[in-house]
């Protein structure tokens, strides 16, 4: 990364200057050699020149530093990012000055995580960029980090290499060396090491490709055992601080509990430890749901069991509870929208989804979508539906593939038929049902401005349009699948199937759309009306 060769004007310090460029010293005679202590010595251009070159590969590693540093706090971190990152918390090389990043806006990763689910060449461009850092690093403790780092990813990559015949018989006994090393220590592992490299240089005869191999397996546990040491040691000083701010946060909502009842530092019982029940601290029971209570979301077990076993595993490998500051930051628009949620049975449109657009200009059209709020009639439609992928699309090796974002809408309403006429009023009214939709789907960076995103409808079993397999009284349903290109996956939702209405009378609302990125499809269901 950094350049070994001296700038110009050092090279040319080595080299006399001759008489007739440059004018003779005042009050020294023409031709005459100026004085020894005048001209640079050999010896201190050269130190000129190491102490340029450190400098150098001092500020291209802190600029890695906080390029890394900034990637992990935009969401965009790489491998070598959490590596650098994690590292950071204990460098003795970091200026305590450089205040750009706070400590607490930053996430860290267990290193022994971060080498999980590479791919080969993933695991090859990391080796490359630990190397880097190896080259400019010249603190002792860093680089024994950096070293074990590339150990264990030379260890992940060994694994993708197709098994040699004394690999398959040093399997047969990995069990028994996994019991033999797995409850040893980093010091006890050294030991170990020390141990086994006597024994190969001895003269005794051995099984030479057994004990290299377990030679080889002790380093990577060492290596391993380094990180762990590395990552207690960042999980402390968090912790550390951690409990002092909370130390602080105490002590200021405790003086305010003081003033606020009038009591003095000395006093022990700040507030009562028990309180007397009453029956106005209980809350009215709600016989109906209000209005504003009918759009909330209703979730099912295994959606929240899925949120918790993920939520947890993600502890687990940080070895601690993440409190992300941007997730107070973030535009009431979603919030509102979450609380937004109806009954769904396809996928959560809000639940995390890995690929989703978010890019800004998706935000900004969501948002602005989200203003428009809903109508009394309406309801937030989330009813996705997975799509059936024949073939990975021939753009995936070029555009990285991500789901578009949506904002759509249910109309509902009430149908007076003959049977709810006769059954039900205006005071108690029949169950609504489905009586339209408005899709708005955002497609802001499509590859190809020039096409425009379709849509289609796919019925199950060989049905027909206008046939029915339904029981009676309930509606089929079947799937719009919109698509567009690259960058966005094809998306598809489930919709009741009935014939729809493509006139403007009495304001029917149909409407198929696509402008500034925004695909818009509204349209309601033709009323059947009855003769009398």
């Amino acid at each position: 990364m950094s350049s070994r060769n001296a700038p110009p004007w050092l090279k040319n310090r080595d080299q006399q200057p001759s008489s007739s460029t440059v004018p003779a010293k005042r009050g020294a005679k023409r031709g005459a050699t100026p004085p020894s202590h005048d001209r640079p010595t050999k010896r201190s251009t050269n130190e000129q020149e190491e102490a340029w070159i450190a400098d150098e590969d001092h500020f291209v590693l802190q600029q890695a530093k906080k390029k890394s540093a900034i990637r992990v706090k935009n969401d965009r971190a790489q491998p070598i990012d959490w590596l650098a990152v994690t590292l950071r918390f204990v460098d003795p090389t970091r200026n305590p000055l450089d205040t750009e990043i706070e400590d607490h806006e930053l996430e860290v990763m267990d290193p022994e995580g971060v080498f999980e689910d590479l791919t080969q060449d993933d695991l090859a461009q990391l080796e490359k960029e630990i190397d880097n850092y190896l080259v400019l690093e010249t603190d002792r403790g860093n680089r024994e980090y950096w070293t074990a780092a590339k150990a264990v990813c030379k260890d992940r990559r060994r694994q993708f290499k197709p098994p040699t015949a004394d690999a398959r018989t040093f399997n047969n006994v990995a069990d028994d060396i996994e019991r033999l090393l797995a409850p040893k220590t980093y010091e006890q592992l050294r030991t170990l090491e020390g141990q086994v490299k006597n024994k190969l240089d001895s003269d005794e005869p051995m099984d030479y490709d057994y004990w290299e191999q377990l030679l080889r397996d002790i380093r990577v546990r060492m290596a391993k055992a380094k990180l762990r040491m590395v990552t207690e040691e960042v999980l402390k000083e968090r912790l550390q601080k951690l409990r002092q701010e909370q130390l602080k946060a105490a002590e200021s909502v405790q003086d305010k509990i003081r003033t606020l009842l009038g009591l003095s530092e000395d006093s022990a019982d700040i507030v009562p430890s028990s309180v007397a029940y009453t029956e106005e601290s209980d809350p009215e029971p709600a016989l109906r749901l209000r209005p504003e209570d009918k759009v909330l979301g209703v979730t099912d077990d295994r959606k929240i069991l899925g949120d918790i076993v993920r939520a947890r595993r993600k502890v687990v490998k940080l070895g601690y509870v993440p409190m992300r500051k941007k997730v107070q930051q973030e535009s009431a628009f979603q919030s509102a929208a979450t609380m937004a949620l109806p009954a769904s049975t396809g996928l959560s449109r809000f639940a995390p989804v890995d690929n989703e657009d978010l890019s800004q200009a998706t935000a900004a059209m969501y948002e602005r979508e989200v203003a428009r709020g809903v109508n009394e009639d309406e309801e937030i439609f989330t009813n996705e539906e997975n799509v059936t992928k024949a073939a990975k699309p021939k753009w995936a090796d070029q555009y990285k593939p991500r789901k578009p974002r949506y904002f759509n809408r249910v109309q509902m309403g009430y149908e007076w038929n003959k049977y709810n006429q006769t059954h039900y009023d205006h005071d108690n009214p029949p169950p609504k049902v489905v009586q339209g939709y408005k899709f708005n789907i955002f497609y802001p960076d499509l590859v190809d401005k020039a096409s425009t995103p379709t849509f289609k409808i796919e019925r199950e079993n060989g049905r027909k349009r206008g046939q029915s397999f339904a029981p009676a009284g309930e509606d089929d349903t079947c799937l719009i699948h919109f698509i567009a290109g690259p960058p966005y996956e094809d998306i598809a939702f489930r919709i009741v199937d009935k014939e729809w209405d493509y006139s403007g009378k009495h304001e029917r609302g149909y409407k198929s759309t696509f402008d500034k990125g925004m695909l818009q499809l509204h349209f309601n269901f033709k009323k059947v009306y009855y003769r009398k």
